[in-house]
């Protein structure tokens, strides 16, 4: 048996996708509201795998967010945020931009460069 670790768990990328525990507990609602909430709601529509495990894409979550939101803090009812949504559809993928990371600095590609260098001929070796 392996000892416990107490390293924390690796953080997951912002274009990640999520499960539905994950998207529950991030936006504090119940598992049930967010699978209501898909039948309600035709823009949500997380990919489904074996099992029907569903995974959400950060549009997806970006979407429930704003659901949440208008229901919660706006006082919309269910049918108030489906005519608001069916007037002003929400992007479905959010923009190429978003996913990709930001520039590195030129320090810093410069030292990767120089490893990956070392790694090379390391392996040359």
């Amino acid at each position: 048996m392996m000892p416990p670790s107490d390293n924390k768990p690796a953080r997951k990328s912002e274009a990640a996708f999520r499960t539905i525990g994950e998207v529950s507990t991030a936006l504090g609602v119940p598992q049930h509201v967010l699978r209501y909430w898909e039948t309600r709601f035709p823009q949500v529509r997380p990919l489904q795998r074996a099992g029907n495990r569903r995974y959400y894409r950060p549009a997806d979550i970006a979407l429930l967010r704003r659901i949440q939101h208008l229901l919660d803090h706006e006082g919309y009812s269910i049918r108030g945020v489906q005519q608001l949504l069916a007037e002003k559809p929400v992007p479905v993928e959010p923009p190429i931009e978003a996913l990709s990371p930001p520039p590195l600095p030129d320090a810093v590609r410069a030292e990767l460069t120089a490893i990956r260098t070392f790694l090379a001929a390391a392996l040359e070796r």
